[in-house]
């Protein structure tokens, strides 16, 4: 006589989901397949309430979750409407969480140091061959502004981040440049500082000039050496 034997499965749970998460998904969805593109309104927390049988708690809290995720933008007394993803958005989600691990994490600055360093080399020597005469009289332009800036730490540091990321421009890459600008935006806090308490600005203005005379010169090798030194030697001004 043959024996069954059971066989016995963990159990496997039902996780019963917050209402506002399956709002979030819907409305996602209708994002992400186009139903509603870049620049159009969100419909009103009333129709969504009567097409998705929820209550406007659950309809506010999807929408911010969708702001937060950078999806739409929410003003008072507007409609929310959908934002036109691009790579600065998308880095500009993660600022905070990444100024957060900054702080708290000795190891994470000097891991963010080398890596802008290791970016930017490779930037400046891309620069240097794709540079047109454009890009070379608006990086001067862009320098002009940082000289005038001297004694204005703001004015100086908003100057110095539009040097290096119009440089990651040149390579026509958007995602180079939102990350060349992301983290310029990270290190923000600890640059602004540097400056302040070293006096350092005219050695950046000079290093700066250097790197445009090789970007000028269309020398790849050389614009990338200018600016290897030029990131070494400010990495070890910055610290917690």
């Amino acid at each position: 006589m043959n024996k069954r034997i059971a066989m016995t499965k963990p159990a496997e749970q039902i996780v019963r989901r917050k209402l506002s998460d399956e709002v979030f998904d819907r409305l996602e969805r209708m994002i992400t397949s186009g139903e509603l593109k870049p620049g159009d309104e969100m419909p009103s927390e009333r129709e969504l309430m009567e097409r998705f049988g929820v209550g406007r708690p659950a309809i506010r809290e999807a929408m911010q979750a969708l702001a937060g995720k950078g999806l739409v933008s929410i003003s008072h007394g507007e409609r929310a409407r959908v934002l036109r993803l691009t790579a600065e958005s998308l880095f500009r989600q993660v600022d905070l969480t990444a100024k957060i691990m900054l702080q708290q994490s000795t190891d994470s600055l000097e891991h963010l140091k080398a890596a802008r360093i290791f970016f930017e080399k490779g930037m400046a020597h891309e620069a240097a061959l794709r540079a047109c005469d454009s890009d070379i009289a608006d990086l001067a332009e862009i320098l002009e502004t940082q000289r005038r800036a001297l004694g204005d730490a703001e004015a100086f540091i908003a100057a110095d981040m539009a040097f290096h990321t119009r440089i990651a421009a040149i390579s026509g890459n958007p995602i180079f440049r939102g990350l060349s600008e992301a983290m310029l935006a990270w290190l923000r806090t600890y640059h602004t500082d540097m400056l302040i308490w070293t006096g350092k600005e005219e050695l950046t203005l000079a290093e700066h000039r250097d790197i445009l005379e090789r970007l000028a010169a269309r020398d790849a090798d050389g614009a990338e050496q200018a600016m290897r030194k030029h990131l070494e030697r400010s990495a070890a001004l910055y610290s917690h």
